[in-house]
């Protein structure tokens, strides 16, 4: 697990887990539009949520959650609007999963519901 992209990975496949361990059904993984990207889309009940997983192996350069920067944010809204273009659904969320690694173990994992507020 060397690579950012080894460890986005490792990192989303943890917040799969997580989610779907507290029931939300994970609908897509890393879907695609134009250059945007949503790491997972997932349902909690009725509610469409779209989530943004931020993983790092130190706070070197702060906190995971703090990668989650305006346009980034920014991004993730343009592309959750395409997205319900295509699959319409007025109840909907944007969350954050940020990861903290401690080698391949979680050190700290913190779901941060309604990140658009």
């Amino acid at each position: 697990m060397n690579s950012n992209l080894d460890i986005g990975e490792f990192g989303e496949d943890l917040a799969v887990d997580y989610l779907t361990s507290k029931g939300f059904e994970i609908i897509e993984r890393n879907w695609r539009h134009k250059h945007w990207e949503l790491d997972i889309i997932c349902k909690e009940g009725k509610t469409t949520v779209f989530v943004e997983v931020k993983t790092r192996k130190s706070t070197k350069y702060g906190l995971p959650e703090e990668g989650l920067t305006k346009k980034k944010l920014k991004t993730i809204i343009a592309a959750g609007a395409e997205y319900l273009h295509k699959h319409p659904n007025w109840d909907i969320r944007y969350d954050c999963v940020s990861i903290l690694l401690e080698g391949k173990k979680v050190k700290d994992l913190l779901h941060i519901r309604d990140i658009y507020l």
